[in-house]
């Protein structure tokens, strides 16, 4: 007899779902932490966004057709490192955030404002929290963990019920066990502990966990005697191990899985015992059925996923669609997307399995703080999920009350809320930053101003579309091949963090190598191509080299820096020979080169000096260093700082700029969990703190900023990087305005951007850059995609500050004079600026009527016209002449703008069947006129479903020409992915119209070759 039972889930099979009910169009946000980013109640779904303490709410099931709609809520001023949903009630919500607080949220319905406060607030703690769990069976009871502390807390009181003690080290998990009375601590100790709080602070039972001190994880089984346990062991593999309390100094089972550097999040179902394992940056799922009794951890099945998984949760068993055999829902948070995966038993019956089913617990609190603090240990009530049996028991915690609705919110209106569609929805703006200051600013509202003027009627649509650059369709683009320099030998790509690694002026580049005595070559820019094996034409420095900056006003001039005494060099923007260094001994030193002495020293500072810049105007000094603070200086006034405030927490490295016309500050650097983030000061209240904080991912080169003040644009990247970041900055709410960032296949050892002139305004490039490989120097140009190219861009291209020639000498600059630059149009002198053109109506298109033949809804018609409406009026700041609403009132603008919607929806309707009748009659006609090439032309057309007119139409082809075609196609196939605003469905019709006319040119051709044979006798 075989004493193993034969699982009922050894044939569940995970389902991977249709697009359509993905959540698409979001922008999830990696924090490192040791939460799993995303959680769900049986109504609502909450993830972590890309924006500082900001979280996406939106519903867990659709209705109807209707797109589900995600809104967002800003809970923290830092990260929101972990969060729960209550198992009782559905909309209340618990938020863990690196602020060092806690946070209760009384969620509402659908379609409801979200709120602008919490209702509770519990903290602050010593460091940030980490670990944030509701009680299982007692309402308003949770466990928090932050640095080496555990927490119980009573959040009615808003005071912890008492502090469990005897951590070692950072605490990684705090879970509670499923009856309430336990609860289980992984630490960085490499402990397992077991604490009973109401009983003693200490841990009742420990045990040696894994070997490995890195993140662990901690999940209970539905028996209260064991739990499942994920670590990693001494040879870095990851493992599983599931222990049984009784028998706590082994585990009773382990398992290895494999040697990966990503950690393990486990989700387990107390009812079924299946576990799911996640890797964070992976695209696999593991699936093992959790066997206490013979213990065992047996494989079930494995999901291969379309995207990289960045958070992971579990759906209520009290959701899932029990008549369809769904025993599990995970919901995967990926970049862009949440991707629900359901695990299914095949079961030819359609009924309810109660061996798959069994009765689950319900959503009644079973005691209170009081009573469980007491020693009650009364469990909840258990609800069977058999649909006759729904609905179940309600319950409203007492904790947070629900809000009265507003009069506006009272009146019934439309929310889109469903899942028909989720793809098609509106994005989220790009970039939002939450300000310290106002932790609680995004609640109620994404609209908000960008700083520039706008009508009430624009200001309407800022409030559905959120704030957006101009620069946001930019494009990045290396240069051919022929303008890069090649075959370069013996670069020094090891300069230090302070350094850009390499320099560039519009004539000459130059580079340190990595032969002893500190060589810099120097290279010409107008003579590219691949440089001879020979040696390079060099500078010998005599020591190595840390920094090195071409003169702005001499470009014959290279200043260079070296190990000894220098950190990193700055010239001054409007005077001749005035250079600021920082020095190992913790100084500024401004030196007069003409007369070759030092003028002027700066102190104040504690540690290494990680950057300087000048302000715009040449006045003022600002350094960030690795004591974690800023300081302004006016050099000319006073060595010591005129201000100081915090500045990155992390000391691995930090650069500092000066932005928005000289108004503010912003630096680059990490946070205290290596994280790579952007700061944004006010430069006239430095000591206040950040303005806004932005986090960007976790890498280990600093980034460097390169900022054109013509555009408001900064550019970051780190050396050894592949992507450069693009945000257009504002000294005001949203602050960072994010644009098209460049990728490159390869990594880049350094990446800077050259002088405005060198720009080709005529093809509205307002950046170029230069991009240092391993053995080449490329050019990249960024360029602003415009309808209208043949005029100059005056938007785009403003009057530029003539930087290469000096305002004051260094006499005049020491003396205390100042002076501003001289200003330079990059106007041609045979381009009529863009807001002058004539003003042209708006071209009448005919619409294909392949558009209309597809087998589609009409609710799937009237959602494309409406989407391509918004779409249009989303470029509101560009400012062409189609674009502008000059001379029409604004009450007019947006009742018209209301009547075009209407009556487009009712056009649609009536225009399916005229548009079928003449494609009919048009495509027979289309037949009868031509001999047998006709013939075959037509039955092209019947066979890809246009018609030679229409292919013609979708691609702007007047004439069948292959190079036209092949041209246009490329243009149209690439403005249409949906990474720019695109979607799949436009890139087929321009794929569908291509192959069309490929097929009329062979149609052709083969006319052609018969007409030329001979005829036969």
């Amino acid at each position: 007899m075989n004493r193993f039972k034969v699982s009922k889930f050894r044939h569940t099979e995970a389902r991977p779902p249709r697009r359509e009910t993905w959540i698409s169009d979001i922008r999830a946000g990696t924090v490192p932490s040791c939460g799993n980013h995303i959680k769900a109640s049986c109504s609502l779904i909450a993830f972590n966004s890309d924006r500082p303490g900001v979280l996406g709410i939106v519903p867990l099931e659709g209705q109807g057709e209707d797109k589900r709609h995600v809104t967002h809520l800003g809970c923290h001023s830092d990260l929101v490192t972990d969060l729960d949903f209550s198992p009782f009630d559905d909309f209340l919500l618990a938020t863990a955030s690196a602020d060092r607080t806690m946070k209760l949220w009384r969620l509402p319905a659908p379609g409801r404002a979200l709120p602008s406060e919490p209702g509770l607030v519990l903290g602050p703690e010593d460091v940030q929290v980490e670990v944030l769990q509701f009680h299982p069976t007692a309402d308003g009871v949770l466990v928090s963990a932050a640095g080496k502390t555990v927490k119980v807390w009573d959040a009615a009181k808003q005071q912890p019920l008492t502090e469990l003690a005897a951590h070692g080290d950072l605490v990684q998990g705090a879970t509670w066990s499923r009856d309430g009375a336990l609860v289980g601590t992984t630490c960085k100790d490499k402990q397992l502990r077991i604490f009973d709080p109401r009983a003693k602070p200490e841990a009742s039972q420990s045990t040696w966990a894994h070997e490995n001190s890195r993140d662990g994880r901690l999940v209970w089984t539905g028996i209260q005697e064991h739990l499942v346990s994920t670590g990693f062991n001494k040879m870095h593999e990851r493992e599983v191990k599931l222990w049984d309390t009784r028998l706590f100094s082994s585990a009773c089972t382990s398992l290895t899985l494999d040697t990966s550097p990503r950690s393990l999040m486990p989700l387990l179902d107390p009812d079924s015992r299946l576990l799911v394992l996640a890797g964070k940056g992976e695209s696999q799922l593991y699936c093992y059925e959790v066997a206490p009794e013979q213990p065992a951890l047996s494989p079930v099945t494995q999901c291969l996923l379309e995207s990289v998984l960045q958070g992971v949760a579990l759906v209520p068993r009290r959701a899932l669609a029990v008549m369809g055999c769904e025993v599990l829902r995970v919901l995967q948070l990926s970049d862009t997307a949440v991707v629900p995966i359901s695990y299914h038993v095949p079961r030819k019956a359609v009924e309810f399995h109660e061996d798959l089913f069994p009765d689950t617990a319900g959503c009644v609190p079973a005691s209170d703080p009081h009573a469980w603090w007491a020693g009650s240990n009364q469990q909840v009530q258990r609800v069977s999920l058999h649909p006759a049996c729904r609905p179940h028991p309600s319950f409203t915690s007492h904790l947070v009350p629900p809000a009265e609705p507003t009069p506006e919110e009272a009146q019934p209106t439309e929310t889109p809320v469903g899942d028909a569609d989720p793809s098609e929805g509106f994005s989220s703006p790009p970039s939002w930053l939450t300000s310290p200051s106002t932790p609680s600013s995004l609640g109620p509202s994404l609209s908000s101003t960008s700083g520039i003027s706008t009508s009430p009627s624009q200001r309407s649509l800022q409030s559905l579309l959120g704030p957006s650059s101009k620069f946001r369709h930019a494009q990045g683009t290396v240069l051919h091949r022929d303008s890069h320099i090649t075959n370069l030998k013996g670069l020094n790509l090891t300069t230090p963090g302070e350094s850009d690694g390499f320099c560039a002026n519009w004539q000459r580049v130059a580079m340190p190598l990595l032969s002893s005595g500190g060589q810099v070559a120097v290279l010409e820019l107008r003579k590219p191509g691949r440089l001879p094996d020979t040696a390079l034409p060099t500078l010998q420095n005599g020591a190595a080299v840390t920094d090195l900056a071409w003169d702005p006003f001499d470009p014959h001039h290279l200043a260079v820096g070296h190990t000894e005494k220098i950190y990193s060099l700055r010239f001054h923007p409007l005077a001749a020979d005035v250079l600021a260094s920082s020095s190992y001994d913790l100084t500024i030193r401004i030196w007069d080169l003409k007369a070759g002495a030092e003028r002027l020293r700066l102190q104040g500072h504690r540690d290494q000096i990680f950057g300087l810049a000048w302000s715009p105007d040449g006045r003022q000094l600002a350094t960030v260093c690795k004591d974690g603070h800023l300081r302004i200086y006016e050099p000319r006034g006073s060595p010591e700082p005129l201000q100081e405030g915090p500045g990155p927490e992390g000391a691995r490295g930090a650069r500092i700029v000066w932005v928005c016309d000289g108004h503010c500050l912003l630096v680059s650097g990490f946070d205290s969990r290596s994280e790579r983030q952007l700061l944004l000061y006010s430069a006239e209240a430095l000591a206040s703190g950040p303005l806004a904080v932005l986090g960007l991912d976790v890498a280990p080169s600093t980034l460097l900023p390169s900022y054109d003040p013509d555009t408001r644009l900064v550019l970051l990247t780190g050396k050894g990087d592949t992507r450069v970041f693009l945000y257009e900055l504002l000294p005001e709410a949203p602050f960072f305005l994010e644009c098209n960032s460049f990728t490159s296949p390869d990594p880049h050892k350094g990446f800077i951007l050259l002088p405005k002139t060198e720009c080709d305004v005529r093809e509205v490039e307002f950046a170029r850059c230069l991009r240092l490989r391993q053995t080449s120097l490329e050019p990249v140009t960024f360029r602003l995609p415009r309808v209208r190219k043949e005029f100059f861009q005056d938007d785009v291209f403003p009057d530029t500050a003539v930087s290469w020639e000096p305002v004051l000498s260094a006499e005049a600059w020491l003396g205390g004079a100042n002076g501003q630059p001289r200003l330079l149009s990059l106007q041609p002198p045979d381009m009529t600026p863009v807001s002058q053109a004539p003003r042209e109506g708006p071209a009448r298109r005919a619409l294909s009527s392949a558009l209309y033949l597809e087998e589609k809804s009409d609710q799937q018609k009237k959602e494309e016209l409406l989407s391509a409406m918004v779409a249009k009026l989303g470029n509101r700041v560009d400012p062409l002449p189609q674009d502008s609403f000059e001379g029409v009132d604004e009450d007019e603008w947006a009742k018209y703008l209301a009547q075009i919607i209407v009556m487009g929806v009712q056009v649609v309707g009536r225009a399916f069947a005229r548009a079928l009748q003449q494609e009919f009659a048009a495509s027979r006609a289309a037949a009868d006129a031509r001999g047998r090439a006709g013939h075959q032309s037509a039955a092209a057309s019947n066979l890809s479903g246009l018609s030679l007119q229409e292919a013609q139409q979708i691609l702007n082809v007047s004439k069948l020409s292959p190079e036209e075609i092949q041209k246009n196609y490329e243009h149209l196939f690439k403005v249409n992915d949906k990474s720019v605003g695109g979607s799949f469905y436009l890139q087929s019709k321009v794929v569908r119209a291509k192959e069309r006319l490929e097929e009329e040119l062979r149609i052709q051709a083969q006319e052609d070759r018969e007409r030329e044979q001979p005829p036969k006798t």
